[in-house]
């Protein structure tokens, strides 16, 4: 088993702050629904039941934090997961969680 190395405060503070961000419902709800593609702010809108302008404020902040990116087709910008660092995180937590919820069920 290799040792893991301890991130420096700085890394910390900046890791600490990506999981703020991800303490926020509707931007989770946001990169669950771009697990299987990139996705246009209007279909992430219409959706999720949420207005334009709140979408782009939160993939604002998920770009910014390199959890998301955007792509540019002709008039639309499509988004999606940054990279499978992100995908795998949020499969692996929503898997971790279900095995919590069968745990206590037994």
């Amino acid at each position: 088993m290799s040792e893991t190395r301890v991130p420096s405060v700085q890394e910390v503070s900046v890791l600490a702050e990506t999981f703020r961000l991800l303490g926020d419902p509707t931007r989770l709800r946001i990169l669950f629904y771009c697990l299987d593609g990139p996705k246009p702010v209007n279909d992430i809108a219409a959706s999720l039941d949420l207005s334009q302008t709140l979408v782009s404020h939160h993939l604002r902040l998920l770009r910014a934090a390199r959890l998301m990116k955007g792509e540019r087709r002709s008039k639309q910008v499509f988004y999606q997961l940054a990279d499978c660092h992100v995908s795998d995180m949020l499969t692996d937590m929503a898997i971790h969680m279900n095995e919590e919820d069968a745990e206590q069920e037994a």
